[in-house]
């Protein structure tokens, strides 16, 4: 753009990504938090990344380096029957690649030998393919990784799309420079010729490593790129995927920051979910690892990393890729995200993830445990307050069930009536209905179906205690006309959809008529009832309502069961859970603004308690735990979002994490889900929701219960951090993880595919 026109904005962002923790409600801060959340949370991980030219790699080089002393140690290392792996490990792990270059110089000069070709030799698996990888100057390592990834059948898009999303313009040319040296091929023919559409067309632009690198941004042309955007696909019957290419794979890693905080402005969602919904395949997945290393290197490859390792079996290759070409880059930044986003060291999951001395030479390319006694970083830290920072936002909360506009209850009632009658059921009528209508006009509809159908069969009241506790609404104003006993209407269309209905489908159905209230309580119930405690439910429930819900839940288990939630509670539970669960059932949250000088001594107390601080305080252990718990049951959500920053500020931990390492079962499960309502409701029901179906079998009970409680407070939010925190649709995972009726309705719910 023109820089005359333009304005230098590198004070403004670096004031807004680099602020330091004592200084708070700064209007940078302040200006960026209200404009964009999402925009704070890609500016906390930027926050980690150096100022400056500070080295992050693991690896270092090694003092008083000898390269023939070295050499003449791999030799003797591979000399003779079998070799010391132990001392190769070692050795090539603690030297930089530019030291390991000179030891293969050094291993051909004295011995007339190829290095790399002895390793092969000698070693075997992964541990080799990690070994032979760390003695490859990084552009020869790149440009076989690519080699390999476009030879033979199939190609591996994930691998291309990594490092050429990810490699700076100097890096790119030294990798194409590289591919032509060791294989006399020309990089760029190679991946027109094994690639199409407009990913091909991506991958080309990248592989010119000519992105622009002046830091100096024009303001207008921000604005301008981002319009573009917007026009290019949300505005657009289809999509111009020109204008995404241009400007993704042109613009500074800068500018494009202020086009992703200025298309959130007027678009109204991150750049991230317009291109999960404009583009698609392998073009949509290079366009995001695009925008990811563009907010942040160090995130994507600790997401890649976690991703590598997460679940049944290892990436290893992608694992290897990345250890070795991050430990002289940024390793130590992709630690810090890593613990922080994951609530564990990279260290850590390495080892309980692999083994042997594949394991032990990943753990020396790691550099560090971040979960061991007294590795404290502030980087670390510093993100984990601006999380803190970010969830002060006020976001709209939306769910995805709205009033129907053409509402008539005297039809729908009829309609349900129809699909219930005769031979058969006509299920697909009674989704319809029943998902497309608010709770507010699923109440008139059953009074409806009472005034046309209400049937005269008496059932006790103890027998259906939920029937009963909605009679005062279900009853037809002329009852008394009638001449009939209330007690004779009981069996309504609750009862109806109860006799016609089956299975998953039918708890559903039937959580969806009663009011939220009803429901919740219906759900306190079972988890208390019988043999056994279902902690989860309780604790999901107790910790996310707020107070006139507890209150509501309250009065509606008394009219039901006929005795306090309280006295359940507390016959069914013990110890500190059970004054968790009481406290949070009086529904006595304090609602009021944070007081700063009150969060200061509140922090004080949560750090004594989880035995972080760093004076000892006088009160008693027991003294010390009433306070905590009272602390995060009773006090106010803005208060509660200051005392862990004022936390973070003393500790350098994030309180999640340290509830998580110093407390355990149940009372650990209620305070983490009190903490974790306070930073974002909707990416806790994200979470659970994510949990309800990963793996092999689907817990159903949850994932119907918070389909059903969040529908119509935030189920849309939930959807958006679902797809932010998984990579994948809410709607998607239902679809692909639920079947028939069940789904179908679940997926009305969810109300679209983002």
């Amino acid at each position: 753009g023109d820089s005359g026109a333009g304005t230098s904005r590198r004070a403004e962002t670096a004031a807004r990504q680099g602020r330091a923790l004592g200084h708070q409600n700064s209007p940078g801060a302040a200006a960026a938090a209200v404009s964009a959340p999402e925009r704070l949370r890609a500016a906390a991980w930027e926050a980690m990344a150096p100022q400056g030219k500070v080295y992050r790699g693991s690896v270092k080089d090694f003092p008083g380096f000898d390269a023939n002393q070295d050499a003449e140690a791999l030799y003797n290392a591979m000399k003779g029957f079998g070799s010391d792996k132990e001392a190769i490990l070692d050795l090539i792990t603690s030297r930089s690649n530019k030291q390991r270059v000179e030891i293969c110089q050094a291993y051909k000069s004295l011995y007339g030998k190829d290095l790399i070709a002895d390793l092969k030799y000698e070693l075997t698996g992964k541990f080799e393919r990690l070994i032979v990888s760390l003695m490859r100057p990084p552009a020869y390592g790149d440009a076989k990784e690519i080699k390999d990834a476009i030879s033979g059948i199939g190609t591996d898009e994930k691998c291309l799309i990594e490092i050429l999303a990810s490699r700076t313009n100097q890096e790119i040319h030294d990798l194409v420079a590289a591919y032509k040296d060791a294989y006399e091929r020309d990089l760029e023919a190679d991946i027109v010729g094994d690639t199409s559409g407009h990913f091909k067309k991506m991958l080309v632009v990248l592989l010119q490593g000519a992105r622009e690198e002046d830091d100096v941004v024009s303001e207008d042309l921000v604005e301008q790129d981002a319009k573009d955007l917007l026009e290019a696909g949300e505005l657009k019957w289809g999509t111009d995927e020109a204008q995404f290419i241009y400007i993704l794979g042109r613009r500074s890693r800068q500018h494009l920051r202020l086009v992703f905080d200025e298309y959130l402005k007027i678009a109204g969602k991150p750049i991230e979910r317009s291109i999960r919904g404009e583009l698609s395949g392998d073009f949509e997945k290079l366009m995001l690892a695009v925008v990811k290393c563009i907010r942040s290197k160090a995130e994507y490859f600790a997401e890649r990393l976690y991703k590598a390792m997460k679940g049944l079996g290892t990436r290893d290759n992608t694992l290897i890729r990345i250890m070795v070409s991050r430990s002289e880059i940024d390793m130590l930044d992709i630690r810090e995200v890593f613990r922080t986003k994951y609530d564990k060291s990279l260290y850590n999951m390495i080892k309980e993830d692999t083994s042997g001395e594949y394991k032990k030479a990943l753990l020396k390319l790691c550099g560090g445990d971040d979960d061991a006694a007294g590795e404290f970083f502030p980087e670390a830290a510093q993100v984990a307050y601006r999380m803190w920072e970010l969830s002060a936002v006020k976001v709209e909360l939306r769910g995805t069930v709205q009033p129907a506009g053409d509402f008539n209850d005297d039809g729908d009632a009829q309609v349900l009536r129809k699909a219930m009658k005769g031979l058969g059921t006509d299920e697909g009528a009674i989704i319809e209905v029943v998902t497309k209508r608010s709770n507010a006009q699923r109440q008139q509809i059953l009074k409806a179906y009472k005034a046309h159908y209400g049937r005269m069969s008496p059932i006790p009241t103890l027998s259906y205690p939920f029937f009963s506790l909605m009679l005062p609404q279900l009853v037809c104003p002329c009852r008394s006309s009638w001449g009939l006993n209330p007690q004779t209407l009981l069996q309504d269309l609750m009862a109806d959809l109860k006799s016609e209905l089956s299975g998953s489908l039918a708890k559903l159905i039937l959580g969806l008529m009663l009011t939220p209230a009803q429901y919740d309580a219906k759900q306190l119930r079972k988890a208390v009832e019988g043999a056994g405690t279902d902690e989860s439910v309780l604790i999901e429930i107790m910790a996310t309502r707020n107070n006139q819900e507890i209150r509501a839940i309250n009065e509606a288990y008394q009219e039901a069961y006929h005795k306090s939630l309280e006295d359940d509670l507390s016959s069914d539970t013990s110890g500190h859970f059970k004054r968790i669960l009481v406290s949070l059932a009086l529904g006595n949250r304090d609602e009021g603004p944070e007081n700063l000088t009150q969060a200061h001594e509140d922090a004080k107390v949560v750090a004594e308690t989880l035995k972080l601080a760093d004076v000892s305080s006088n009160d008693s252990s027991d003294s010390l735990e009433t306070r905590f718990l009272s602390i995060l049951c009773t006090r106010s959500y803005p208060h509660l979002r200051r005392v862990f920053q004022e936390f973070i500020k003393m500790t350098n931990h994030d309180v999640e994490h340290a509830i998580k390492k110093r407390m355990s079962g149940d009372v650990r499960d209620a305070f983490v889900a009190i903490v974790r309502s306070v930073k974002n409701k909707p990416a806790f029901f994200a979470d659970k929701l994510y949990k309800s179906m990963k793996g092999a079998g689907t817990d159903e009970r949850t994932l119907t219960r918070i389909m059903i409680s969040r529908s119509e407070i935030d189920l849309f939010n939930i959807r958006g951090e679902f797809i932010d925190l998984f990579d994948k649709s809410l709607h998607h995972m239902i679809e692909k993880d639920t079947s028939g009726d069940y789904r179908k309705a679940l997926l009305a719910l969810c109300g679209g595919e983002d």
